[in-house]
């Protein structure tokens, strides 16, 4: 009884202090109230004004882009605090202990009262977010607006073992509704299902196992690729491109082809501006390896890729793991101001920080896939309170869930339901230290939730929305539009490989390899040319050593090409960024000018070195030779990399078919058995080995080791269908890839 008495005396002192500091702001705004109609009484709910409605006074104010007051300026304000007792003080502090917080927002006051607050504004201060200040609001842009919603939501997976199959189930039931202009939050503990609900409602999952989700009350379709942005957990970036470059690149490929290329990016240059990312701009995003932004800046990017294109829905997936509350504080401000532009929002969240909890809009609780809680995010705790969890001391409101969630309740009052239920049960498995055990929690929330609140929830979810036969025609369009054509798509996405994989392939460790390696080579065959069969024998040793080593170096630098670049073709492909042929083609092609650069260098040094045949037409055409040795050969690392996508698997495989094609590469051996004879036409290193015979002897001797010299057409024949079929049969394991993962 004490705490429960000394509780509402902190409540009854709380209200005081709002109703006493709402009376000094409307008495502030008296006398614009009757010139421009914005002014009014407090709530009658407690004196406070929610985000929402202080929206609404701000939009029929005349001068709202200039007169809105940020929540941090609110802070700022002098009030006459003598009125104000002592234990108004001690309530206010006392509340805020306990997870309590008001929210006093977008007050619209004269703009000579503007003047003499202009001291204490924050908006010329010219910090970054994370030093605690917001450079710029995100532009308000009219986006068509996309009311979701969600019932009765299930999923399931298949887990396939040796000898058996089990069916797991991983949401049950999720029901939940968001409107534009609101931030819905998805809580809950790790294992709950919540990027499984994210990535259901964000399209990345086809379809439910049960239930129904609508967008106006229209089913998921193509054309709604083009109107979600969503943020994935991992920062899936390039880490060699700098934070102008990535934006860049997003907008001209994923904004509408009627704009101009100069449009498209100064639309990114708005965005960089917008988050604040104009310090470090010209900065490398960075990864494991290559120092780079910090991590809320990478976030930032993250999220700046998906705004760009102004979406209606926009999905983040734990946006404020790693990092520190005030920038976890200032990355959920970003998500208000983009809600504030009539733009749907929807995040998961870990554990926030107690503001951080009071600035969404509504909660979804989930624990093991079942929805504990759905409703206005400030009316959480009071629902827990009145089906007896109440904390028994003072603790952050989104801790106190997530302890619910997680069964835990050594620190909450244990609810006389729930007391009497564990004695009627009386077993073990029901109770752990004279409390109820987690299953038992969890199974009186869930039955709690599905009798006081599930029904009436139902019912407003089956209410029809308020909008027009147009608006709903609009979702359900089934017209693709890409941001840009596919030759346009091709010079992009060329342009972006060849930025990103320079510093890879001109890195100093790779160069010194391969001179390194032609030094050697130069030093052993020194001057070693001649017509004598045992100098011609000694100097072909030398010319298969070149086709051996320019045939492994390509295989196992292609090998890492489609692997790793996965999780970004998947996450870019998912949004439509660009067609999957048209990346293709980009990406083997940007990686042809950088992978012919150090052959260059090789054979400048081990040709003039080892006294190879001194003529420009030998020169060009071993070049010419090596050349399509490795272009062959970084075809068949692009196709085993595409259809294993696993690189232990791919290295083991390309190990043995490297070594094969070296054995029969007609060197080592000149007799084979028939029904192995054939094996020696796919090895490219054949066909790479008689062409530089071909090219150095053909005017002094018909065969050198037992080689004979040909014409040299079968040999460029079979190396040229080998680079065509090779990437082909990459292609189709990466379109096969494309719609299992649609499946």
């Amino acid at each position: 009884m004490e705490k429960a008495s000394s509780t509402s005396l902190l409540r009854t002192k709380s209200d005081q202090l709002v109703e006493t500091m709402a009376a000094a702001m409307a008495a502030m705004r008296s006398p614009a109230s009757s010139g421009d109609g914005t002014g009014g009484a407090p709530d009658s709910g407690g004196g406070t004004l929610s985000r929402k409605s202080s929206r609404r006074l701000a939009a029929a104010s005349p001068g709202r882009s200039s007169t809105h007051i940020r929540k941090s300026r609110s802070a700022q304000m002098k009030f006459d605090l003598d009125d104000l007792s002592s234990g108004a003080a001690l309530s206010r502090a006392s509340s805020a202990s306990l997870g309590f917080s008001f929210s006093f927002t977008g007050f619209t006051v004269p703009a000579d009262e503007i003047a003499d607050s202009k001291p204490f504004s924050d908006d010329d201060i010219p910090e970054d977010l994370e030093a605690g200040t917001d450079k710029k609001r995100i532009q308000a842009e009219p986006t068509m607006p996309i009311f979701l919603k969600f019932t009765e939501v299930s999923y399931k997976v298949v887990l396939k073992g040796v000898t058996s199959t089990e069916e797991k189930e991983i949401l049950n039931g999720i029901s939940g509704a968001v409107d534009p202009g609101e931030v819905l939050a998805l809580m809950g503990p790790s294992g709950s299902g919540k990027t499984t609900l994210l990535s259901l409602l964000g399209g990345r999952i086809r379809e439910p196992t049960g239930g129904s989700i609508t967008y106006n009350e229209q089913p998921y379709n193509k054309f709604l690729k083009s109107r979600i942005g969503f943020v994935t957990q991992d920062d899936i970036l390039f880490p060699h491109l700098t934070v102008k470059e990535t934006l860049t690149y997003a907008a001209r490929l994923r904004l509408p082809k009627k704009l101009t290329k100069e449009e498209k990016e100064s639309r990114a240059m708005d965005v960089i501006y917008e988050l604040g990312l104009e310090r470090c701009q010209d900065t490398m995003i960075g990864g494991s390896f290559v120092r780079g932004v910090s991590g809320g800046e990478r976030k930032r990017v993250c999220i700046g890729n998906e705004i760009i294109i102004n979406p209606s829905l926009l999905f983040l997936d734990e946006p404020t793991s790693g990092l520190d509350s005030t920038t976890a504080l200032r990355m959920v401000e970003i998500l208000q101001d983009i809600a504030e532009a009539g733009k749907t929002v929807i995040t998961t969240i870990h554990q926030p920080s107690s503001r951080l909890f009071h600035k969404f809009d509504k909660l979804i609780l989930l624990g093991k896939g079942s929805l504990l809680y759905f409703g206005k995010a400030s009316a959480a705790l009071d629902y827990f309170l009145s089906i007896g969890c109440v904390p028994l001391i003072a603790m952050n409101p989104a801790e106190f869930l997530l302890d619910l969630a997680n069964g835990n309740i050594n620190d909450v009052s244990v609810p006389s339901e729930l007391e009497d239920k564990v004695q009627m049960g009386n077993s073990m498995r029901e109770t752990r230290n004279g409390k109820p055990s987690p299953a038992v929690v969890h199974e009186y929330l869930v039955e709690s939730y599905e009798t006081q609140v599930a029904e009436s929830e139902k019912k407003k979810l089956s209410a029809p929305l308020p909008i027009d036969e147009e608006l709903k025609s609009k979702v359900s369009s089934i017209k693709r539009e890409w941001g840009a054509s596919w030759c346009e798509q091709y010079s992009i996405l060329f342009w972006r490989g060849l930025k990103e994989r320079r510093h890879d392939y001109f890195s100093w460790l790779r160069i010194t390899q391969v001179i390194a390696t032609a030094l050697i080579l130069g030093m052993l065959w020194w001057k070693s040319g001649g017509d004598k069969p045992t100098e011609l024998q000694d100097q072909a040793g030398l010319l298969f050593f070149i086709a051996v080593f320019w045939g492994f170096f390509p295989v196992f630098t292609a090998i890492f090409t489609f692997p790793q670049e996965r999780a970004m073709l998947s996450k870019e492909r998912a949004a439509d960024m660009y067609q999957l042929s048209a990346y293709f083609v980009a990406r083997t092609t940007s990686d042809l000018p950088l992978d012919l650069f150090l052959p260059v260098l090789f054979i400048l040094v081990v040709y003039f070195m080892a006294g190879l045949k001194r003529d420009a037409a030998s020169f060009f055409l071993t070049m010419l030779t090596v050349f399509l040795c490795i272009v062959a050969a970084q075809g068949l690392g692009l196709a085993i990399g595409a259809t294993l996508m696993d690189l232990k698997r791919a290295t083991t495989l390309a190990s043995v078919t490297v070594m094969t094609f070296m054995l029969a590469g007609g060197y080592f051996i000149q007799t084979v058995p028939a029904f192995i004879a054939w094996l020696r036409y796919l090895s490219f290193n054949y066909h790479t080995f008689k062409l530089l015979l071909k090219v150095q002897y053909e005017q002094i001797t018909n065969s050198v080791n037992g080689v004979k010299i040909d014409s040299g057409v079968k040999e460029v024949s079979a190396l040229a269908a080998m680079v065509v079929g090779y990437r082909l049969l990459a292609y189709i394991s990466l379109r096969r890839m494309k719609l299992q993962s649609r499946a």
